[in-house]
This record gives C-alpha cells, sequence and structure tokens, in this order.
C-alpha cells in the first residue's frame, strides 16, 4: 500500500512548456523527491503528448496559444490559458486531486482558478517569477495601454492578497509585494532563481565556438524586445570600429521575437562576421557554449522591471565561472556582487568601454569567475532554493523533511573554476 504524499500539489504554468521551463522544473523535481505529489498544467507543442509523467510528475498539456503582437495579443493568449487551465484543473480535481494551486505567473490570471477552490479549503501559492505590469511596459517600450497596465496590476495585487504564501525571486520582489499589495513578510518567501550547480558547471569547451576568436563573448537567454541584445550589438559594432579590436565574436544564445529584427540590425552594421545567433541550445548542451566564452554579458537595460528582477542568465554565467559585465542595476549588483564589472546604465559607449577593460585584464576575468562560482555554491545554488521553498509549504501548514540537507553539493576542497576550464 502507497503512503499518502505530504502533499499533493497542482502547477498552474503559462508562459513556457514544461518541462523547458529550468525553474519550475526545478520546484516541481524538489516537491516530489521530497514526497510530495506533483502534477502540472501548462501549454505544450505540437511534438509533446497531453499527458506525460517527468521523472514522477504529471504534466498535462493544452496547445499553445496563437502567436501574436501587440496588446490584443495578451488578451487572446491570457484567455487561451486561463480557459484551458480552468478545464484541465476540474479535470485533475476529480482525477488526481490536490491539496495547493500553486500558480506561477505571468499571467496573474490564475488567481481566478485558485479562488474557486479556496472556498471548498485548498491552499494558494502564488509564484511570483515577473512584476507583471513592469514587464509590459518594458516590452512595448513604455507605449503599451495604461488600461492594460492597470488590469495587470490589479490581478498582481489580488493574487498576492488571495494566496495563503507567495514566492517572490529576490527582495526587490518582496518589497513589491508588500508595499503594493499590501501583505506582511510572514506570507513571503524568497525562492531565488538558483542554478543546479552540479550541471551548470564550466566543461571543455565547444571546440566551434572557441575558434570563432580570441575573444569570444557571451549572451545566454531569451531573446526579446526588452533584453537589451541590441545594446550588445551596437557596443560590439563600438568595440570594431572605434576602438579596433577586432579579434572578438559574441555568440548569442537563445531564441525569442527580437531575433529577425536583432539579425537585420546586425546586417545593418555590417557585424555578421563578428556575431553568431545559435538559436535555442539544449540544457544539457549549454555548458559546452558557455565554457567557449571569455566574458559574458547581461545587457538588460535600465526600467522598473528590469532594475528589480533577477535574471537567470546572470545566474548561469556565475554557475559557469564566468567574469560578467552587465547594466548597474540594483539587482545585478545584489546576484552578482564582485563577480561582474558595471557599466553606466543604458550607456552602449559605456558598456563597450567596460568589456574592453575586462578584455584587458586577464587575471581579473579569472578572479571575477572563481569569485560568481563560490557566491553560487556559497549562496545563490538550487540547494539552497529548495530550502526556501520546502519552507514556503511548512508555512502553510504541509510536513516538511526536519532536516533538510543539500542535495547536490560541492565539497569546499573543490577544483578551482579556472583549473576545470580548458584553456
Amino acid at each position: 500500500m502507497k503512503s499518502k504524499p505530504n502533499c499533493r500539489v497542482l502547477m498552474l504554468l503559462e508562459n513556457n512548456p514544461y518541462p523547458n521551463d529550468l525553474r519550475v522544473r526545478q520546484e516541481a523535481n524538489s516537491l516530489v523527491s521530497h514526497g510530495f505529489q506533483v502534477t502540472v498544467i501548462a501549454p505544450g507543442t505540437r511534438s509533446q503528448s497531453s499527458y506525460e509523467n517527468i521523472h514522477g510528475v504529471h504534466v498535462y498539456r493544452y496547445p499553445e496559444p496563437p502567436a501574436g503582437a501587440g496588446c490584443f495579443s495578451y488578451l487572446v493568449e491570457y484567455s487561451w490559458a486561463l480557459f484551458f487551465s480552468f478545464f484541465l484543473t476540474f479535470w485533475v480535481f476529480f482525477r488526481r486531486g490536490f491539496d495547493v494551486i500553486h500558480a506561477h505567473n505571468p499571467p496573474d490570471l490564475f488567481v481566478l482558478i485558485a479562488m474557486c477552490f479556496r472556498v471548498i479549503g485548498k491552499k494558494f501559492i502564488f509564484d511570483h517569477h515577473d512584476l507583471s505590469p513592469e514587464m509590459y511596459y518594458a516590452r512595448f517600450d513604455n507605449q503599451g495601454s495604461r488600461v492594460v497596465f492597470r488590469a495587470l496590476k490589479f490581478f498582481e495585487i489580488l493574487s498576492c492578497r488571495m494566496a495563503h504564501q507567495v514566492i517572490a525571486t529576490n527582495e526587490s520582489y518582496k518589497k513589491v509585494e508588500m508595499e503594493r499589495a499590501g501583505i506582511p513578510a510572514s506570507r513571503v518567501s524568497i525562492v531565488r532563481n538558483g542554478p543546479d550547480i552540479s550541471k551548470m558547471k564550466p566543461v571543455e569547451p565547444d571546440p566551434t565556438i572557441r575558434a570563432k576568436a580570441t575573444i569570444n563573448l557571451g549572451y545566454l537567454g531569451v531573446i526579446g524586445q526588452q533584453d537589451g541584445v541590441d545594446y550588445l550589438i551596437r557596443s560590439l559594432e563600438h568595440i570594431v570600429k572605434e576602438l579596433g579590436i577586432t579579434d572578438i565574436h559574441a555568440i548569442i544564445m537563445g531564441s525569442g521575437s527580437a531575433v529577425p529584427s536583432l539579425k537585420k540590425l546586425t546586417a545593418q552594421l555590417k557585424l555578421e562576421q563578428y556575431i553568431s545567433f545559435t538559436g535555442s541550445i539544449p540544457y544539457n548542451d549549454l555548458p559546452r557554449y558557455v565554457s567557449a566564452c571569455d566574458i559574458c554579458v547581461d545587457p538588460d537595460p535600465h526600467n522598473p522591471y528590469n532594475d528589480r528582477s533577477t535574471m537567470v542568465k546572470m545566474m548561469d554565467y556565475m554557475a559557469m565561472a564566468k567574469p560578467i559585465v552587465a547594466f548597474d542595476l540594483t539587482e545585478h549588483r545584489a546576484s552578482a556582487g564582485p563577480a561582474a564589472l558595471y557599466s553606466i546604465r543604458n550607456d552602449i559607449r559605456d558598456l563597450a568601454k567596460t568589456i574592453v577593460e575586462l578584455i584587458e585584464n586577464p587575471d581579473l576575468q579569472n578572479k571575477m569567475g572563481e569569485t560568481g562560482r563560490q557566491r553560487m555554491i556559497e549562496q545563490f545554488a538550487w540547494h539552497h532554493q529548495e530550502n526556501q521553498l520546502l519552507k514556503a509549504y511548512a508555512n502553510i501548514g504541509f510536513d516538511v523533511p526536519a532536516k533538510i540537507s543539500p542535495t547536490n553539493s560541492i565539497p569546499p576542497n573543490t577544483a578551482s573554476p579556472t583549473e576545470l576550464v580548458s584553456k
């Protein structure tokens, strides 16, 4: 006879297919490993089945919403997700049952589903990945509809207030939740976007990437309008054409809606020989690609969204022991600290100048890489965040292990990151 799970969790996810979303996958796997039953409802690609059991996580998928642009696309995408998620939630409720709805944003509309089940005693956890109102303005370069902004803000506040526990990704988000929604600190747990450092670690670099140039710059992540990859491209133009450094190449790893316009910009600036777009890379292959880069760049420009958000790419860069150049944003400094050099906000020339400063100082590159890796080991890696996740469930009355031990920690005498990287 099977023992009853500590808790039956239903996760709602919209902005990424499962298991593509690393944060959601890590949370689900951690809960399963500690005796929780986890079901995920998420969009799926045409190649994915409508139901799948992935390492003990029950996954129910609905078709991805049709692609679109502009404000109307928000309405279509979120309405589509809400409709299918609502239907599948009832399906899971009668088929498998659940004790907690754990909703990942965006969108913040999942609170409407959670409210239906709160009345029959189900708990609600709001996992606050993004500041939806600020992200909306960032995506549309502050030209978005004020009505949409206010609606997004309303549902964000409602989600925070209705949740038995809110999970924030950093201190800035916690402050927003407390000040904007008026909830107490006791209802907020911080679970950062920490990578699994047993997998994201320096390895033998991909030789094809390594051969691109003497100096390889790396960008890893989503490539949307708000992600600032155009700043990186324009700074590279300055480095090549004005500062005279030509043995350099930028490896842009990832996919997103801005890729076509960025390729066009690259051609307009005549930088095709200095920039490669890899497209999406399988997670297991990422270490080889990132290890081939000398310096990694986070070009997210300053705006109310980016300034308060923890970027997954920053965490990945540090896990890979890579020195970082980034704009001087609040959460950039909170994450990377001395593992990065910071340029003047949104200043393309200063970004280029800072990159060159680091290029000319290999010893500083090594030191920063080692510092970043150590910050991950000691503070930010997933096993630290897993502890915080379990504590969030303990806060709403569910049993968690009396003593939670790291599952992927690295002994203190492990070889330094620079020793692990092939020169």
